[in-house]
């Protein structure tokens, strides 16, 4: 009696049978096998704790890929709805991020590689309106200014509730976003996820798709206390948290193309090669803003991206990670790329709104970067300890 043939078509017998297909299937099930043994002997997968006083994803070191996704809140929700989003995501982040499927995971398998996957949560203005916690809301809490450089598109900008989940292989980054998006979809629907990646060799600064070194003045990890971490004064629940400034900029490629060297780096102030400033040889030498040619002339251009970036006082200082984009362009256009600017600072209004201010008023750079997307969000302190949930701190003190 010939074997029946199963729902996809295939059986045992069918896969393991003669002739040519046998030798085709005999060929594939060799490289499988010797793909898997190779596999087994591989480097354990790494991982970044979960559990801790903040959440990871900000002070961790940047991994390879990114994905930003907005959530729109269901019409309807309350208080207890949005924290049991929270403890959801909570329990299969804890797992996901130590090499463990979720819960109801249907691909386990891909849960194995973390890949030192994080996963940062971030609640919107709208969080505290339905939860009735308005008194609990930061006063930065809000979207950003309009600013003159912006041509904001819904479809990238706002948002009630943030995932960003970070790691080296898009496989694992893929994985999550599937798996943290379709636990929740009774509460809560995709506005927008925003993909990334970048790129360096170990112990250099990544670059972005304009070809410049971009990520060299950041804040390193002992000011990351007095300038990232929320000290609980104004909202004790929020001690140990942080917030969260997302910009989506385009760039205009195809006509950056057709400038010269000297014409980009006197635009962004900085050598093309190494990344240096103007006024120095090596990328981590001080920009010398007063320095001025033999006509008198500045060699840092006062328009130049990084004379319009620096923080005038040590209050203006912020922690910044970027990751580039590279869409699939229009019909007729040649590139649809861009950068995902990521700021995290205790407060948007006295740290990152100045110095936006400044670009968006006099940054040379504007003729060629747009804002396109815009958001901003609150990151609730991190979970101390198995048992807990993230946000737990506004909706129970």
């Amino acid at each position: 009696m010939p074997e029946p043939i199963g729902p996809r078509g295939f059986t045992r017998r069918r896969l393991l049978g003669g002739g040519a297909a046998a030798a085709g299937a005999v060929g594939l099930g060799a490289g499988a096998i010797a793909l898997t043994g190779h596999d087994t002997h591989r480097a354990a997968p790494a991982t970044e704790p979960f559990y801790g006083p903040h959440q990871a994803g900000i002070a961790t070191a940047p991994p390879t890929h990114v994905a930003f996704v907005g959530f729109d809140l269901r019409p309807g929700l309350d208080r207890d709805d949005i924290a049991g989003v929270l403890k959801i995501w909570t329990g299969d982040a804890a797992r996901l991020t130590q090499g463990t499927p979720a819960l109801a995971d249907t691909e386990p398998e891909l849960a194995a590689r973390p890949s030192r996957l994080t996963v940062t949560v971030g609640l919107g203005p709208a969080v505290f309106t339905a939860a009735g916690l308005e008194q609990r809301r930061p006063a930065w809490l809000r979207p950003l200014p309009p600013f003159t450089i912006d041509r904001l598109e819904p479809g990238w900008s706002d948002g009630d509730l943030l995932l960003q989940i970070c790691a080296e292989e898009a496989t694992a980054v893929a994985h999550a976003v599937r798996v943290l998006c379709r636990s929740v979809t009774s509460l809560i629907t995709v506005r927008w996820v925003q993909r990334g990646f970048r790129d360096a060799a170990p112990g250099q600064t990544p670059r972005n798709l304009m070809g410049q070194v971009d990520g060299t003045v950041n804040i390193a990890a002992p000011d990351l206390d007095r300038l990232v971490w929320d000290d609980g004064a104004a909202q004790p629940w929020l001690a140990g948290g942080t917030s969260l400034v997302l910009r989506r900029i385009a760039m205009a490629l195809d006509t950056w193309d057709e400038i010269d060297a000297e014409g980009r780096e006197l635009t962004v102030g900085r050598k093309l090669g190494n990344g240096a400033p103007l006024t120095g040889s090596r990328e981590f030498d001080e920009p010398d803003f007063a320095a001025v040619d033999a006509h008198g002339i500045p060699v840092i251009p006062p328009s130049s991206h990084i004379a319009r970036a620096r923080h005038t006082h040590d209050g203006e200082r912020f922690l910044r990670r970027g990751y580039n984009y590279d869409d699939a362009p229009a019909p007729g256009q040649t590139s649809n790329s861009g950068l995902l600017f990521a700021a995290y600072q205790r407060d948007v209004d006295a740290q990152y709104l100045p110095v936006q201010q400044r670009l968006a008023d006099f940054d040379a750079l504007n003729v060629w970067t747009t804002p396109i997307g815009s958001s901003v969000f609150v990151i609730p302190p991190g979970v101390p300890e198995p048992g807990g949930y993230l946000g737990q701190t506004l909706f129970e003190s």
